[in-house]
Order: C-alpha cells, then sequence, then structure tokens
C-alpha cells in the first residue's frame, strides 16, 4: 500500500493540483489548501505553513510543500527545513507552470513582466483591484505598474473567455499582451519528480 502523502498548498493552485492528482492516480495524496489571499500577504505564508505541518504530521507518512518560495523572503525555506519536508523548487508558481526554462526565457526576454494565470485572471478585480487599492484609488495604478511593459498570460486551460478577460486586463494596466499555453505537463513533472519519495 502506499505510504499517505500530505500535500500543503497555496489555495491558487488548488484546482490543478486536484487535476493532476486525478490524471495521475494519486490516491495516497491528501492536498490540504491554506488561504489563496495569501499569496497577496506572503508574510502568512510560512506560519501558516507551520501550524498545518504541526497539525497534521503525525498523521502522514510524508509531508510535502506545494509553494514557491512566493514572496516570504526565504523564510519558508526556514520553515521546511527545521521539519525536514521539501516544497516545489522555484521563486513562485509562474515558473512552475511554465517550467524553469521558458519562465527563465520569459524573465530575460523583458525583466518588466506582468504574469497571469488562469486563476489571477478570474480574481482580478479581488487580487489586484480589491487589494492593492486601484479601485479607490486609481492613481496608484502607476505606482505599482509604472516600471513593468507586458503582461504575460500564462494558460492553464485554453479559455476565449478567460483570454478576453485577460487581454481587458492588460489594457486596463496599459501593458503589451501576450499569451502562452503551458497546460499542466510542467506542473506534473515537478510533482511526478516526488512520486518516488510519495510512495516508498
Amino acid at each position: 500500500m502506499a505510504n499517505r502523502t500530505l500535500l500543503i498548498a497555496c489555495g491558487a493552485i488548488a484546482k490543478e493540483l486536484v487535476e493532476l492528482k486525478k490524471r495521475n492516480g494519486w490516491e495516497h495524496l491528501k492536498i490540504q489548501c491554506l488561504p489563496a489571499d495569501w499569496h497577496m500577504t506572503p508574510a502568512k505564508i510560512p506560519g501558516g505553513v507551520r501550524d498545518t505541518i504541526e497539525k497534521y504530521k503525525d498523521n502522514y507518512d510524508n509531508i510535502y510543500v506545494a509553494y514557491a518560495d512566493c514572496g516570504t523572503g526565504g523564510l519558508l525555506d526556514k520553515v521546511i527545513e527545521e521539519y525536514g519536508v521539501e516544497r516545489i523548487p522555484g521563486a513562485h508558481c509562474y515558473e512552475f507552470f511554465a517550467g524553469s526554462k521558458a519562465f527563465f526565457e520569459f524573465a530575460d526576454e523583458e525583466p518588466g513582466t506582468f504574469y497571469l494565470t488562469d486563476y489571477l485572471v478570474r480574481n482580478f478585480d479581488r487580487l489586484v483591484m480589491g487589494m492593492l487599492g486601484l479601485e479607490k484609488h486609481p492613481e496608484l495604478k502607476d505606482l505599482y505598474f509604472g516600471n513593468y511593459k507586458k503582461v504575460v498570460f500564462l494558460v492553464q486551460e485554453p479559455s476565449e473567455k478567460l483570454s478576453a478577460m485577460a487581454r481587458e486586463q492588460a489594457e486596463y494596466l496599459r501593458l503589451e499582451y501576450e499569451e502562452h499555453l503551458t497546460g499542466l505537463e510542467p506542473f506534473g513533472n515537478v510533482l511526478r519528480e516526488q512520486e518516488i519519495k510519495w510512495q516508498n
């Protein structure tokens, strides 16, 4: 019987993780997501991961963290080192959705890039407009985005509706727009590399 594994994850990638679990038959894998809004308040992530590990550490054979650094400035790594668990390598979810090679090519081509994922496009009004205060203070847009040159939408699941929304969001930010289909394969490859560890 496969060992039971707990995957502590950002809620912003919950949909993709559930789909990859289904595709790969990872029945031994339990996904426990933390609030997706922490994507905008990364100081909450290390403590949240610590609390979740403490809560479940005696109930699972393995614990894996499906977060990138996510703006924690290395504090998340200190937590996982303390508990001897592992996390997905990378600075943020854009890297493991695109794959490291492709992401660094995007970054080298234009460092001033604002990235969107399916989740961020769906939640742009709440996370970007709302949490950054742009609804009440639109004059802050240039302060936040004045140094960006373009928007790159990393698409997990093709959708004409989401593409149209992403274009509108780029227009609102007055940035050039690019769209790249990543699918779930790069992300799935990262997780499949852990499958042997999960089952042994």
